[in-house]
């Protein structure tokens, strides 16, 4: 396996791969360093959906519209779930807080579902495959995605991950300096940042016009915002209201309540459990 110092320093986005498998042995590695990933509370509110079917990946390409979404050996889709939370609760007859439903709830399930894919990427790199995340699974038409994967209410795309065995080795692309990504104790200056920031730009545009393969005039800032001014376009708030997410309507959820008999068992639970606590007390008493 790689060192760490390759890892971290050493990573590219591969988007060519090798038309063969990832053995089992490297998949099973990856699908563990999700399953271990550090989340809120312990909470883990992700889950991933693997596409190895060739079919599925296909059909996901012709809406994602980016070739290694196909020619990839594992296409990973990284979600925020707070299903597996609610039928769990349902369950055991506790009353559901919709906390998905809230912009704290959506961000703890979205930062779980980014930090299980840094994981996965990680230990993509380690194994000496290629990775490289796709963003657009969620923008380019998320409900039918959803439906191609079967998501159930609850469960919401972040990102998405191709994996292979690679078939190019890309140069590295420059990053901000540290002294742009990090800020000792407060927040700098615009003053101090501009001069930097103009200066990296330059190194972005010198980059795309001498890199190997594909050559661009694209610099950093104005390439970055028609990117945001594009994504605008896309109705993501639309798709996460109807998975159940940062929706206030007075309808609220399909699955928002316990069902009766869940409930009934809960009352019976709790009025139990409040005598014995009251008969404990008279009996010290």
């Amino acid at each position: 396996m790689k060192t760490i110092t390759e890892i971290l320093f050493e990573r590219r986005s591969v988007r060519r791969y090798e038309r063969r498998p990832v053995e089992a042995e490297k998949l099973d590695f990856i699908y563990r360093a999700i399953q271990n990933t550090s989340t809120s509370y312990n909470g883990q509110q992700f889950s991933v959906v693997a596409v190895t079917d060739q079919a599925i990946k296909e059909e996901l390409y012709k809406i994602i519209g980016q070739k290694q979404v196909k020619t990839s050996a594992v296409f990973f889709v990284f979600c925020t779930d707070f299903h597996q939370l609610h039928i769990a609760g349902e369950a055991k007859g506790i009353v559901y807080p919709d906390f998905e439903e809230k912009i704290d709830g959506f961000t703890v399930g979205v930062i779980d579902a980014a930090m299980a894919m840094q994981n996965a990427m990680v230990a993509c790199e380690a194994l000496g495959l290629g990775c490289c995340a796709i963003g657009y699974v969620r923008t380019a038409d998320p409900k039918r995605v959803s439906q191609i994967l079967g998501l159930p209410e609850g469960v919401a795309i972040v990102c998405g991950l191709s994996v292979g065995h690679p078939n190019e080795e890309p140069d590295l692309k420059p990053k901000r300096p540290v002294s742009l990504a990090v800020h000792e104790n407060h927040y700098r200056p615009r003053g101090e940042l501009v001069p930097e920031l103009i200066e990296y730009d330059a190194a972005i545009e010198r980059f795309n016009e001498t890199r190997n393969g594909t050559t661009t005039d694209n610099d950093w800032v104005g390439h970055i915002l028609d990117y945001h001014r594009e994504a605008k376009k896309h109705d993501l708030t639309g798709y996460l209201n109807s998975q159940g997410f940062l929706d206030a309507s007075p309808h609220g959820k399909s699955y928002s309540k316990v069902p009766q008999e869940n409930t009934v068992f809960l009352r019976y639970f709790l009025i139990n459990k409040r005598a014995a606590i009251t008969g404990q007390k008279r009996s010290r008493g």
